[in-house]
């Protein structure tokens, strides 16, 4: 049975939702309404469950992380206000059956269960109020490679800075070491303009991700091998023009991808860059934005 395309896109203003619609645009349909500033959002096809998170009031550490079924029905808070400071982008494992998110001003990468059980700290970048204010500690994007054991993650520095950073290091904590003492952390891209979202397409061992920073090398959609044959790691920009790029989702299959921005757009394009199109614009402030394929009649 051939299953149904469907984007779950998150809107930080007009009170926070989550909404769904078809990569074209059409049957836009709101699962979620009275998000806390809803940024990162991910889906578990076979449990039929969508889960995001939500940053709260930044300064006060009252993130959390929600989920409802494919309907928007059965609302749970699965990590409670606190359990995470400001989170961020959310992926889903499906190997290991686990949520990953970056944790801002929480300055950490973070994860749990499924059921908000077991949550870990497996990166933390600083600590105390005067680690907090420098913002090159901030971790925001996050995606995972469980066939090459790495977690990689962006630390996005100030504003249009030109300090941002994408990390890589192993999803397990190395044996006998701390969250703030790892020895396994590579650097893979610095001085960039502002790297938020990440993702992987696993078969072709590329990373993407978003940049809301200044142009040239901001407001764009950028793409890196994980592995390049020479060691030497550099990037090409796929997307430019974007009104601060945010939410990236990779539809490989497909030979897609679904972008937002804080200006209202979801764009759809070629997986390297061609064919761009703007499927829904003026749509308040887009954070996140993930891809699913569902059964057939499956709501949402």
């Amino acid at each position: 049975m051939e299953g149904q395309d469907r984007l779950f896109v998150l809107e930080a203003s007009s009170g926070g939702r989550l909404f769904s619609v078809n990569p074209d645009g059409s049957d836009k349909t709101f699962l979620v309404t009275g998000c806390r500033i809803p940024d990162g959002v991910a889906v578990d096809v076979a449990a039929g469950h969508l889960y995001w998170t939500n940053m709260g009031v930044p300064p006060e550490n009252d993130g959390s992380i929600e989920r409802v079924d494919m309907a928007g029905g059965n609302r749970k808070t699965i990590v409670p206000d606190g359990g995470t400071h400001t989170p961020k982008q959310l992926q889903f494992e499906s190997a290991g059956r686990r949520l990953y998110w970056g944790d801002r001003e929480g300055m950490r990468v973070m994860c749990c269960d499924l059921d908000g059980s077991r949550v870990e700290t497996l990166v933390q970048t600083g600590e105390g109020e005067d680690d907090r204010r420098d913002e090159t500690r901030w971790c925001v994007g996050v995606a995972v490679d469980p066939v090459g054991g790495h977690l990689y993650w962006s630390q996005k520095g100030p504003s249009d800075a030109g300090q941002g950073k994408i990390l890589r290091a192993g999803i397990d904590l190395p044996a006998g070491e701390k969250a703030t003492e790892r020895s396994d952390i590579e650097v893979l891209f610095e001085g960039l303009p502002e790297p938020i979202d990440l993702e992987l397409d696993h078969a072709q061992r590329m990373l993407y991700w978003t940049d809301r920073g200044d142009p040239p090398r901001g407001n764009t959609v950028n793409r890196a091998p994980v592995h390049p044959p020479d060691g030497r790691h550099t990037s090409e920009i796929l997307m430019t023009h974007l009104m601060e790029g945010i939410g990236i989702a990779l539809d490989p299959d497909g030979g897609r991808m679904y972008v937002t921005d804080l200006g209202g757009s979801v764009y759809a394009a070629g997986l390297d860059g061609s064919d761009r199109q703007e499927v829904l614009v003026v749509q308040g402030n887009l954070t996140g934005i993930a891809h699913a394929v569902l059964p057939r009649g499956t709501s949402g």
